[in-house]
């Protein structure tokens, strides 16, 4: 006999102006359940989930949970419901205890103190019985990504969650912290938790879930159990169409165009030396927390560094700020998109220009041209299918992967000299990671310096030319990618080069 449904979505439709968000959704979940939910950057699943939570509130359509209908637009009383939701940006407070921030919000405004005695045995408890291993008096600013995600969850799970919904759950997490975490899941789900994961990897969602449903253009379009389909066939179905990632042609590389000698950064970075040519891509693969994020940096012309070189075309930067290296042709995409690449409240037209609002094209006299900032803002949706609004929506309207296509869309367009490309298809589905790696290799391919910092092997493999590991600040020699392999790559991440060698 097949587990009791837990929840029911029915006839949901979303509307943001002319945009259709759903368009008469409907799914079911049950008892025990890990259900994929599955589609294109924009497909519609993350508001969908929201409307879920409370949210947003859908236009037409209902939520039952357990039975019982849900009233809209109210996240307390999806919350009272048994329903609890992990988001892809995480909401904690870093200067707080992971035991504080679990608690925040569970007590009356004037009840008396905390309640920290039976919140701790409780917390400790939760932990244990569902393999979520934290520190209660650790501060959650100290804590790895997979540790507050952990954080996260444990919340939910201590306002007595029995549906959980997870929103790219694995989208900042290492290889080994993805695993965890689905291996995690898999035994909650045999515990009686019913769990939805927003997903666009389809090698987790093949090995995670009992069944998918693929959302496109906000509908619904197929719905599979993950034992009787494969990633090809729900390539397919996400995009509409096959998909089928480029090939990167060999070519002969230019001058030397960005490189480091004896690079320090306060202890972060070690005796750093790289070179990257002129229609060339040098890969920097690692486990993340190793110093990929301030070698980003220093290559953008956010820091300085400590000891050492750094020479753009064979001379130091004339000015070695970021507006300097932007004007030297340095392309920039971030690792943390919304942190560091685009600012929520403005207009996409706004932060497609954001990093040459001072160039004679944008604006005069001291005035910004919007007329041109907005043309130049359709060129980049058109050509980069950008999804989610028009120029003048806020750029926080956008799925993440619709922002990370703009980011690295703004860059390209203006044919950069050299590119720095952080975790460039984090959060892209397979369709869109085909596009952005079809986008670098053309870039290459027309005398683009490329300097790819990526956690993804596969991803290294498919678009660099030669490797190089960070480790602990320090950076392994290179190798041309003809000698890598994912063995080969793994024992270098682990600091291990000369019996990779």
């Amino acid at each position: 006999m097949s587990a009791p449904v837990v929840l029911s979505l029915e006839g949901i439709t979303k509307r943001f102006g002319s945009l259709t968000a759903n368009d008469d959704v409907t799914l079911e979940l049950r008892q025990g359940e890990l259900l994929a939910l599955l589609g294109e950057n924009g497909a519609g699943k993350t508001t969908l989930m929201n409307i879920l939570f409370g949210h947003y509130t859908a236009d037409s359509g209902r939520a039952v949970a357990f039975g019982r209908e849900l009233p809209p637009g109210k996240p307390r009383a999806a919350i009272a419901a048994g329903i609890g939701m992990v988001h892809q940006h995480f909401a904690l407070a870093a200067n707080l205890s992971v035991l504080e921030n679990v608690i925040a919000g569970t007590r009356r405004l004037f009840s008396l103190g905390l309640g920290a005695g039976g919140a701790r045995k409780r917390l400790a408890a939760l932990a244990e019985r569902f393999g979520l291993a934290v520190d209660p008096d650790a501060r959650v600013g100290d804590l790895s990504v997979g540790e507050r995600q952990r954080v996260e969850i444990l919340k939910a799970l201590y306002r007595d969650a029995r549906i959980l919904i997870l929103d790219e759950p694995t989208a900042v997490l290492t290889h080994q912290e993805a695993e965890q975490l689905y291996a995690t899941l898999r035994g909650m789900a045999q515990l009686g938790l019913s769990i939805i994961f927003i997903s666009h990897k389809l090698h987790e969602v093949m090995a995670a879930a009992d069944r998918v449903v693929v959302l496109r253009g906000g509908r619904v379009v197929a719905e599979r159990a993950a034992s009787a389909t494969s990633r090809e066939e729900l390539a397919e179905l996400m995009v509409g169409r096959r998909v089928a990632r480029p090939r990167r042609e060999s070519q002969q590389p230019g001058e030397v165009v960005l490189e480091a000698r004896g690079l320090d950064a306060g202890g972060r970075l070690k005796g750093l030396d790289f070179a990257v040519r002129a229609g060339e891509t040098l890969g920097i693969i690692g486990v993340s927390g190793n110093g990929q994020a301030t070698l980003v940096r220093l290559a953008c012309g956010l820091e300085r560094p400590s000891a050492g070189h750094l020479t753009l075309y064979g001379r130091p930067v004339e000015d070695p700020s970021p507006r300097g290296f932007v004007a030297a042709g340095v392309g920039r995409v971030p690792e943390d998109r919304n942190g560091d690449g685009v600012v929520g409240e403005m207009a996409l037209w706004e932060n497609a220009v954001l990093e040459r609002l001072r160039e004679p094209r944008f604006s005069r006299a001291g005035f910004v041209d919007r007329a041109a900032g907005r043309l130049f803002a359709r060129s980049v949706v058109e050509r980069f299918d950008v999804r989610g609004g028009g120029p003048d929506s806020p750029i926080r309207l956008l799925s993440g992967g619709n922002v990370q296509k703009l980011i690295l869309g703004r860059n390209l367009a203006e044919a950069p000299k050299l590119l720095v490309a952080a975790q460039p298809t984090r959060g892209l589905d397979e369709g869109a990671v085909a596009s952005v790696h079809g986008e670098i290799l053309a870039a290459r391919g027309a005398g683009t310096a490329v300097l790819l910092i990526s956690e993804d092997l596969d991803e290294v493999l498919a678009l660099a030319d030669r490797v190089q590991a960070i480790v602990k600040g320090r950076l392994s020699p290179p190798i041309p990618v003809a000698a890598a392999d994912p063995r080969r790559l793994g024992l270098m991440m682990a600091g291990i080069w000369e019996e990779a060698a």
